[in-house]
């Protein structure tokens, strides 16, 4: 008797994983996910070479892709009247994305509507997809200093909206759902409070644009047409 349940408890620890080792799902064992302090950031191995690196893409034009990216979403957010804090955790999102994938084989365009697509609902202020296509359309003509016109419900609508759920999903895999985002900006203003430097504007406003990930220029306040 004591043998037999010897047995049977040794076979249970063989179908079942230690603990550290990981959640057994079907037949297969997926690794557990722990945010601490010591894994929050990216490891120094991984910020270079990165993915686009190793396809070709030099260091100078990665960063200003970054930028651009970070820029149209936070121009986004503001047309989209989402809080600071669902931009700056897509912004999070766009950078961890490309440092697991490559500039050269995704549209930055479409990964950045993505992730402010996601970051509007981790933050509970979720959008239409539809008017996150709108706004993004708004911007690109801006930018080509084109006359502002609506946008048009068509099959190219359809395809940039399957592709930007696509990505949603794919910035998830890619991130292993792993998408909560703890920011600084209290403790810069906890910081600066302590320093007694929190009337300095120009540091302050420094700060904050730093420990947003982002260099952006000012921000483009017009209302997209309505569609």
């Amino acid at each position: 008797m004591e043998a037999t349940t010897a047995t049977a408890q040794s076979a249970t620890a063989t179908n079942t994983p230690a603990a550290n080792e990981g959640i057994l799902i079907g037949d297969k064992v997926y690794s557990e996910v722990f945010l601490t302090i010591d894994n929050s950031l990216i490891p120094e191995e991984k910020l270079s070479p990165t993915p686009s690196m190793l396809d070709g893409l030099d260091l100078h034009t990665e960063t200003d892709l970054r930028i651009l990216g970070c820029e149209l979403i936070q121009a986004a957010g503001i047309l989209l009247r989402l809080p600071q804090v669902a931009m700056a955790t897509g912004q999070v999102l766009f950078h961890r994305f490309f440092y697991s994938k490559s500039f050269v084989k995704h549209s930055f365009e479409i990964v950045a509507m993505a992730c402010i697509n996601l970051a509007s609902k981790i933050e509970e202020a979720p959008r239409r997809i539809r008017d996150v296509i709108n706004v993004f359309h708004h911007l690109r003509q801006i930018r080509g200093k084109r006359s502002s016109s609506p946008l048009i419900l068509d099959q190219n609508y359809i395809n940039t909206k399957n592709q930007v759920i696509k990505a949603e999903r794919r910035v998830l895999k890619e991130l292993g759902f792993c998408v909560h985002v703890k920011h600084p900006h209290k403790i810069i203003v906890l910081y600066l409070q302590v320093l007694e430097c929190e009337r300095n504007q120009t540091l302050v406003q420094t700060a904050w644009v730093v420990h947003d990930g982002k260099c952006h220029k000012e921000p483009l306040n017009s209302a997209p047409p309505t569609t």
